[in-house]
């Protein structure tokens, strides 16, 4: 089987930026690079991204003018683009990575509607680690989510738009999910104010913006004499690109369908 076409779009950003630069020194066919209209560095060579000699292909800002030089979009951009792109690359039967977070309710469901042609992976989080993680809330859940006081709390750098994080929403559908809870009625979010005592059934979420923190996760389960505290930290975004990159990999095939890192882990 001759490898994917992989084409990068949001090339500007952080994490398009390591993407070409892990996948040119990678084993990674990289055919097309896309940046936001208006961007300074349309039709310049996508080496000038990361700062490397020349590498070949050419940045655009219309992901239909490289629709037949790529077989995979890699997208973290935002939900308006993302969905754009998915319907782009459903038309054209383009598979698609998608790291974007921020979708509301309607938003996922047309991923998944899409995904019944195309084969789409959808995670929040590309780490590795991160993915652990998720598994062992799971399992903690299971085991004493009944008797605990659940709470979440998540620090990303001052540019970050959504809050709570994809992720951190991540990790409360996990543990939502195994006790059997709606997320969305059974989440908090924290205010000023008097706000009265915690409510039992429910999982707190606090976020903090500050610097340039890549990202923090910590899930607390409380309860009366002790806490477990699971904490995961992110100190090079290296560790998502990897997970990308297995997630290509693995993408390759596959007909269609919906899958998030558990299923490229084989967690």
């Amino acid at each position: 089987m001759d490898k994917m076409r992989i084409a990068v779009t949001g090339a500007e950003g952080r994490m398009g930026r390591n993407l070409i630069s892990v996948m040119t020194k990678e084993n990674i066919n990289l055919s097309g690079v896309i940046v936001k209209p208006g961007s300074s560095v349309i039709d310049h060579d996508a080496g000038t991204l990361i700062g490397n000699n020349k590498i070949g292909i050419k940045v655009t800002d219309n992901i239909s003018n490289i629709i037949d030089r790529f077989d995979c979009l890699v997208d973290f951009t935002n939900p308006k683009v993302t969905l754009t792109n998915l319907k782009i690359c459903h038309k054209y039967r383009k598979s698609i990575i998608i790291g974007t977070t921020g979708f509301d309710v309607e938003e996922y469901q047309l991923i998944n509607k899409l995904s019944n042609e195309i084969p789409i992976v959808l995670s929040a989080n590309f780490s590795i680690g991160m993915n652990i993680i998720l598994k062992l809330l799971e399992k903690t859940a299971k085991i004493i989510g009944n008797n605990s006081d659940i709470e979440i709390i998540e620090a990303h750098h001052n540019s970050k738009i959504d809050a709570p994080s994809g992720t951190a929403l991540a990790m409360g559908r996990i543990i939502a999910d195994v006790m059997k809870w709606q997320l969305d009625e059974h989440s908090i979010y924290r205010k000023k104010g008097i706000i009265g005592k915690r409510k039992k059934r429910s999982i707190g979420f606090s976020a903090i913006r500050a610097g340039d923190i890549i990202g923090e996760h910590t899930a607390i389960f409380a309860s009366i004499g002790e806490r477990i505290e699971i904490t995961h930290r992110i100190s090079n975004r290296m560790n998502f690109t990897l997970g990308v990159i297995k997630a290509i990999k693995w993408l390759q095939k596959k007909k269609s369908g919906i899958f998030n890192m558990w299923d490229v882990l084989g967690l």
